[in-house]
């Protein structure tokens, strides 16, 4: 793994998870989770994830975890509000 490739994927999970012969969905996702949590605060996610897609999804459009990556780039993209007192309805 590269320099950039370490800051992009600290734990090196995205990398692992496509050395993984038949790895789920769900594990993908969970892997996902993971990497997202385990992200410096410096580093802006979508430009990593954007990184990531085109380091390992574009080669491996089937694999799991590239339909995972994507899914995040398009949850980056159109965030939604889940909830909180703006949300509630009032008298």
């Amino acid at each position: 793994m590269s320099g950039n490739d370490s800051k992009l994927d600290p734990k090196g999970l995205i990398h692992e998870s496509f050395q993984i012969d038949e790895i789920t969905t769900s594990e993908c996702r969970s892997i996902f989770l993971d990497w997202a949590l385990s992200l410096p605060e410096t580093l802006d996610t979508g430009s990593a994830l954007r990184s990531l897609v085109d380091r390992y999804a574009k080669d491996t459009t089937d694999h799991p975890m590239s339909v995972v990556l994507r899914e995040g780039l398009t949850t980056i993209a159109t965030p939604k509000r889940r909830g909180g007192w703006r949300s509630r309805t009032r008298n």
